[in-house]
């Protein structure tokens, strides 16, 4: 299936490969690497993932503290975020309404 990246959840990949740069060299590579994975698995799979409460989806990554929520529509999984797992609770949601109008 098609996966689409939402602009926003770009730019949050991004900063969080940037942060962990920082803190250590090679650090960012991995997450990056982590999440391209994800991505790749959620295109072969968009609906192993249970459907959530306000109908998404989402991969936890494995090492990072991060997860990616999604949902799929119009032949295409979209990804919404880049989200933090103890940060700002479904700070990411309205990004749905914008893609699925």
């Amino acid at each position: 299936m098609r996966v689409e990246v939402v602009g926003e959840a770009e730019a949050e990949l991004e900063a969080v490969i940037a942060h962990y740069e920082e803190i250590e060299p090679g650090l960012g590579v991995r997450f990056k690497e982590e999440a391209r994975a994800a991505i790749r698995w959620i295109g072969e799979h968009p609906e192993t993932p249970r459907v959530r409460r306000r109908a998404y989806r989402r991969v936890n990554l494995r090492v990072f503290p991060y997860y990616l929520p999604y949902f799929i529509w119009a032949d295409a999984v979209w990804i919404l975020a880049v989200a933090h797992g103890h940060r700002q609770p479904e700070y990411w949601i309205k990004r749905k309404k914008r893609v699925s109008i």
